[in-house]
């Protein structure tokens, strides 16, 4: 979707073979940023440990000083997932945290530190990796991937980042949830889920005006210069995927599409979208133009 919405709003420049390696480019970069927020997390805890370790060096330490509560640092949950092959390769990663002036893992910990949901972790009489689960999880979505100081320095990276990042944080969340390991393979679960984001990429663009009349055709009083170009690539892209991917069913596609609308276009899209997809497949099925094979989609 970024790199078609790239595509049209500079078609003039780019070549379609040079777009499409772009976006692939794009889409395995998001296996790094996967990486980056774990290795923010492990930054965290390192941090942990020296914030510990200075507080039994004050001159005048207090008994929590002297004898910190390590649950944070020792959690059963992360020092499980992060494989040695896996902390290797977080090793390349190790100054993208703190190689700039921002001291975000020090501002951020102790936003965490401070915070009830910490207190109550650390003093929870249940050492199971389930509560470990429960805490992590919890700290993710409320306090660090939410964190703005977080997406500056993500930002400062890469543009697209941001927009990247509800999606890796469900990877990961999803990950914690299911004891399973990180996959440091490409971000393609196999060959054809990237031939699948190649041929939408190409057939988008391939019959661009073809779905510009179809969108026209049932946005009924509407110029398609007042439908928002989001919309307009979100029908193109929905229309690709009816029209022209056999495997898929309609209904996954009309779905997929209008689900999209609610993050990246107007409040009103989602009505819009709906009703000009529910219009257009009636209407290009009755003319025998969706053509579905499979179980279940004939």
């Amino acid at each position: 979707m970024q790199s078609l919405y790239s595509f049209f709003s500079y078609n003039e420049k780019q070549v379609v073979s040079d777009a499409e390696l772009s976006m692939l480019q794009h889409i395995e970069e998001v296996k790094e940023l996967n990486l980056v927020i774990l290795s923010l997390l492990v930054n965290l805890i390192e941090y942990a440990d020296s914030f510990f370790q200075d507080g039994k060096k004050k001159h005048f330490p207090s008994s929590e000083d002297l004898n910190p509560n390590t649950r944070f640092i020792n959690n059963k949950l992360v020092k499980d997932f992060l494989s040695d092959d896996l902390l290797s390769e977080l090793d390349n990663l190790s100054t993208f945290w703190i190689a700039n002036d921002h001291n975000v893992i020090s501002k951020l910990f102790k936003t965490l530190y401070q915070s009830d949901l910490y207190r109550n972790y650390i003093i929870n009489d249940d050492y199971s990796i389930d509560i470990d689960r429960k805490f992590f999880i919890k700290a993710l979505n409320n306090y660090i991937l939410n964190n703005e100081l977080v997406h500056h320095v993500l930002e400062e990276k890469s543009i697209y980042w941001i927009d990247d990042l509800p999606f890796v944080a469900t990877i990961i969340i999803g990950e914690f949830k299911s004891d399973m390991q990180f996959i440091r393979t490409s971000v393609f679960k196999d060959s054809s889920d990237k031939e699948f984001a190649i041929r939408l990429f190409r057939d988008t663009i391939k019959h661009n005006d073809q779905y510009e009349e179809i969108i026209m055709k049932f946005a009924r009083n509407w110029d398609l210069d007042r439908i928002a170009n989001m919309d307009q690539l979100l029908l193109k892209m929905a229309f690709a995927e009816i029209l022209n991917m056999k495997e898929l069913p309609v209904k996954v596609s009309m779905n997929e599409y209008i689900e999209i609308s609610k993050y990246y276009s107007t409040a009103k899209s989602k009505v819009f979208l709906n009703g000009i997809l529910d219009n257009a497949v009636k209407d290009l099925d009755k003319k025998g133009l969706i053509k579905k094979t499979g179980r279940g989609l004939i």
